[in-house]
């Protein structure tokens, strides 16, 4: 029989708790699957006398995650603890240090370290692994540098954040204003300890970036990502748009132009009968477009204890079985430094403003809107109010500066109440 391949796991709360559930009712299968036995050596976590869900008796204890990292019973470092710096980056360095494998669900940690670490553990033969690092349970990063290995890729987007889509869902579906369900998510322990890490963006953009970083070979740059969170979007912006026959999402979009790497993680409206735009409440949804392969679109849960564990437990597996795949699909020390672009290329985009109730009042806005090179698709005007009426306008492709300059003008106008709304549209 093989050599039982052996794992330290560091973080013992729902991710960690899942991968021991894991190992300990399927280890049969495991062993079968990867064609030695995986087994569990050692754990470390805060709190040795919390009560957890698993039984584990059976493994040895260390109150400090780096003391985990150097055991010499630990073949593999799993990290599930968070957080971009602290006890994460500290044991992450002290496993790739000690010769070990080491895998992960720290996206933060990546984001912000993963150069280092992936020249670190590579220049000694050995691999990070992150597939729950990003979209929970969908295995993408695999899809990237496994089975689309053999294309350019020209887009990679989708809906990464679970918490953000199953707040624009729940607006919808209940009529509710933003504050209302952001509440009711904190209630339901969907939002993370700071709120502004899924409401703003930040945990969406670092998974972007790690996408962007395989799929255009270049090193992470997540400081370079345009983030804008969902705090601005009112119940009346997701009327009025599926009134036009769209959806709100916080979008993720990452391309290669000849200006550089775009990256940008943003509200956008998408078509209502596209995938992206029938995608409910926590649900992750990621598209990636290859020159060969045209587009795929990979669905799934993005996070919870059995989706995030099964994605770990994969890597797990295939370290079992000898794969040995650089972390970001080619040699770190290959990937090139991203020249950082505007995501500026041309896209429709819907506006919301509110008018004023005076005779050529739409004139106005139409006069500014031409002159800065923007023509109208399609608009719609409400029933108005004794002095106001609000206005949706679909334009034909335009530029965001376009757009900005655009905005930055109608206040001249005399006939715009409160500040208007624009929204970027994806037809994907």
């Amino acid at each position: 029989m093989a050599d039982p391949l052996r794992l330290g796991i560091a973080g013992l709360g729902t991710v960690g708790t899942g991968i021991v559930r894991i190992v300990q009712t399927h280890a049969a299968l495991l062993e079968k699957r990867a064609g030695r036995p995986i087994v569990i050596t050692a754990v470390a976590a805060r709190s040795r006398t919390k009560n957890r869900p698993v039984d584990l008796s059976d493994y040895a204890w260390e109150d400090d995650p780096v003391a985990l990292a150097r055991r010499a019973d630990v073949d593999v470092f799993v990290e599930v603890m968070g957080g971009s710096e602290g006890p994460a980056k500290a044991s992450t360095e002290a496993a790739i240090a000690a010769g070990k494998d080491v895998v992960t669900a720290n996206k933060a940690l990546l984001a912000h370290h993963g150069q280092a670490l992936a020249e670190a553990a590579e220049a000694k033969g050995h691999v990070i692994r992150f597939e729950a690092a990003v979209a929970g349970g969908i295995p993408v990063i695999k899809a990237l540098t496994e089975g689309l290995a053999g294309n350019q890729i020209r887009r990679v987007m989708g809906v990464m954040n679970g918490t953000c889509n199953y707040i624009l869902t729940r607006m919808e579906s209940a009529g509710l204003p933003y504050d209302t369900v952001f509440e009711e998510a904190r209630q339901l322990g969907y939002l993370e300890a700071d709120p502004t890490l899924d409401v703003g963006g930040i945990d969406a953009g670092h998974k972007l970036s790690l996408l962007a970083a395989i799929a255009f070979g270049t090193k992470v740059s997540f400081d370079a990502v345009e983030l804008e969170g969902i705090g601005r979007i009112s119940i009346d912006d997701i009327r009025r748009a599926a009134d036009m026959g769209y959806k709100i999402k916080l979008l993720g979009v990452a391309q290669m132009t000849g200006r550089g790497l775009e990256q940008s993680m943003s509200p956008c409206l998408v078509p209502a009968d596209s995938p992206l735009g029938q995608l409910q409440g926590g649900t992750n949804m990621v598209v990636l477009e290859g020159d060969s392969v045209g587009q795929i679109v990979l669905r799934g849960a993005g996070a919870g204890e059995g989706p995030t564990a099964s994605a770990i437990m994969g890597d797990v597996i295939d370290i079992a079985r000898g794969t040995r795949l650089s972390t970001f699909g080619q040699a770190a020390a290959t990937l090139s430094e991203p020249v950082a672009a505007r995501a500026t290329s041309p896209a429709p985009h819907y506006l919301r403003m509110e008018l004023a109730d005076k005779p050529g009042a739409l004139a106005k806005v139409a006069t500014v809107l031409g002159d800065e090179g923007i023509s109208i698709d399609r608009m719609r005007q409400y029933g108005h109010a004794d002095t106001s009426a609000p206005v949706l306008i679909v334009t034909h492709k335009c530029t965001r500066e376009a757009i900005a300059h655009a905005l930055s003008r109608l206040p001249a106008t005399g006939v715009i109440l409160g500040e208007p709304v624009a929204i970027r549209i994806e037809n994907v």
